[in-house]
């Protein structure tokens, strides 16, 4: 019982973290500026605030529904920022020659980047919400109170999905590296593009829907 809902708290967070978020450029960024060692460090902490956010929205479930239903301003600001941060990346110059960070501050960096990138994240949170309505619905019931094991398997696969899929991020980078010379801007085009695509679709959601 418990592998079965470790399994599902695997696959549910790799369909969450697959498309382009925070943590997945970071992780992207960092890999083809230093290396994929540093950007395992973000892969780490981001893992950790993913269970957090799963964990809340777990919890306090219709809370959370409640807000973002009756609070669309958060919804419009999120499409904002995206469409901000991916029009400034997909102009953004590369820029090669820029001074290394001391070994000791990017140490301690990169773990606080994958943490903060991973919480402060309304969509990952959305998307738990969504996740355990189907799981409740269609597979098995869980809430804050099921049983201790199954609750520990479901976050202890919920860590590894989010984590493993940063790490093919962070490999799929590195291949890039060895096939594209200029694999900074083509990163930063194809990133950008989809973020304003993301940010445009929310604004339609929110409008048209």
């Amino acid at each position: 019982m418990i592998l079965l809902f470790a399994l599902l708290g695997i696959s549910t967070s790799i369909i969450g973290a697959l498309p382009l978020g925070a943590s997945n450029i970071a992780v992207i960024n960092t890999t083809i500026k230093q290396n994929l060692k540093q950007a395992l460090k973000i892969a780490i902490t981001a893992g950790v605030a993913e269970v957090l956010l799963s964990v809340y929205a777990l919890n306090y479930n219709m809370m959370v529904k409640d807000f973002f239903s009756t609070n669309q301003w958060v919804q419009v600001l999120l499409a904002i920022t995206l469409l901000g941060i991916g029009g400034l990346l997909f102009f953004k110059k590369d820029k090669s020659n820029s001074t290394p960070k001391s070994k000791s501050s990017a140490l301690k960096s990169k773990y606080a980047t994958g943490f903060l990138l991973g919480l402060l994240n309304p969509p990952v949170l959305i998307y738990w919400l969504l996740v355990y309505g189907i799981i409740n619905s269609k597979v098995a019931m869980l809430t804050i109170s099921s049983p201790v094991a199954q609750l520990f398997g479901f976050f202890i696969g919920v860590y590894l999905g989010k984590t493993l899929t940063l790490y093919f991020y962070g490999k799929f980078s590195v291949y890039m590296m060895r096939k594209f010379s200029n694999v900074n801007q083509i990163i930063n085009k194809v990133t950008g593009s989809l973020l304003v695509s993301v940010g445009m679709l929310q604004f339609a959601k929110l409008y048209f829907v």
